[in-house]
């Protein structure tokens, strides 16, 4: 090879060279430039399904406001010791003061009060008051830097199929949450010698040490106390109750002022509702109501003149007795109360110095009686 044809193909090459490399780096810049880029961070709870968010958002904001519950008493073994024993159970903050609601049960007869908030920060509470008429206590902290208030909603607008989180410590394992709707409303429970009545009714799992946590609704508010299961195994068994936290801010404000419960009452005694068949079988026309048995002399029924049961005239209906020729409540203020459990959730949803209107029916007669309630008595002071 010449040298001229050598140094032509030299050049050649290096041309070619050159040119791929500049081809290959131009290339290789525009695909750096035209490439996707990555995409930013994604928000909070963006990258979750919404019902994830949901509850994760909700138990950010309220469980820092719930705290477990020890509660310690003295109690006497075998040998005639005295020694200590704890339960457990749960409560939330309800104002900057510091007052914590909570089940009655969680409390009672309690010595001393410890509650853990989240983070593992103890505090010593004292009782303020307790009712066990609702299955209600409030108890109180010293309030601290910091310390948060969980919102109480509105009960009274809610309806089946909605999404529920219940926070607790269930068998002590603090702060946790379990997820459901609501199943039922206005749902009844006896327990002992009293009936709770109007409870929410829930499938988030609730077992023993959630006693007096809250039920939050998707916006992150209080609608409810958990308060019960229906069980017969001991174990959740997907039947949760709840107090309505409407009732229950009624009655913590009450128990915050005064330290009690105040409850109206009428002052009549009554263990059989009046039914259709009852009532065509006394001589009545065919309704349904509240048939008087007793009056409580001085309570606002007596003091309107209402007629009690004549004891002369003792009878007996599917194997019970009741006293004849007493009055039968048919209604208050315009609605029916078909049964005393109807009539006592219509009186307790009142105050103290209410007026209210009966609907009465006395023999054939039907007419109309106002008082007014005065507090029961007989509610432990």
């Amino acid at each position: 090879m010449t040298g001229s044809r050598k140094w032509s193909v030299i050049v050649t090459l290096a041309v070619i060279f050159g040119t791929g490399l500049i081809v290959g780096l131009w290339l290789n810049r525009r695909a750096v430039v035209t490439s996707i880029p990555l995409p930013p961070p994604p928000p909070k709870y963006e990258a979750l399904e919404s019902g994830e968010a949901v509850v994760m958002k909700v138990y950010q904001e309220i469980s820092p406001a719930v705290v477990n519950i020890v509660a310690t008493h003295q109690a006497i073994n075998f040998w005639m010791q005295l020694v200590p024993q704890t339960g457990q159970g749960t409560g939330f903050v309800i104002d900057s003061e510091g007052h914590i609601l909570t089940n009655n049960h969680v409390v009672a007869n309690a010595e001393n009060l410890e509650v853990t908030f989240i983070g593992q920060k103890k505090l010593q509470a004292k009782l303020v008051g307790r009712d066990p008429v609702s299955d209600l206590a409030v108890i109180k902290v010293v309030p601290f830097s910091g310390m948060k208030v969980a919102p109480l909603g509105d009960s009274e607008g809610l309806v089946v199929g909605q999404r529920v989180i219940a926070i607790g410590n269930p068998f002590g394992f603090q702060h946790t949450a379990t997820t459901g709707f609501i199943s039922a409303l206005n749902r009844d429970l006896a327990i002992g010698q009293r009936t709770m009545m109007g409870l929410i009714q829930t499938d988030a799992a609730i077992n023993p040490g959630n006693s007096g946590g809250p039920l939050i609704d998707s916006r992150a508010q209080v609608i409810g106390i958990n308060a019960a299961i229906f069980t017969q195994s001991g174990g959740f068994m997907g039947i949760g109750l709840a107090l309505p936290i409407n009732r229950a801010k009624k009655v913590a404000a009450q128990i915050v002022k005064v330290g009690r419960a105040i409850y109206p009452w009428l002052g009549i005694k009554s263990w059989r509702d009046l039914d259709q068949n009852l009532a065509v079988q006394m001589g009545l026309p065919p309704v349904k109501g509240v048939l008087i048995f007793e009056l409580f002399p001085g309570a606002p029924a007596s003091q309107a003149g209402l007629r009690e049961g004549d004891r002369t005239r003792p009878a007996f209906y599917l194997g019970r007795p009741i006293l004849l020729g007493g009055d039968v409540i048919l209604g208050v203020d315009g609605t029916a109360t078909p049964t005393f459990d109807d009539l006592q959730n219509i009186i307790v949803r009142k105050n103290i110095n209410d007026r209210v209107q009966l609907k009465v029916l006395r023999g054939r007669e039907e007419f109309n009686v106002d008082l007014i309630l005065t507090e029961d008595p007989r509610i432990q002071r």
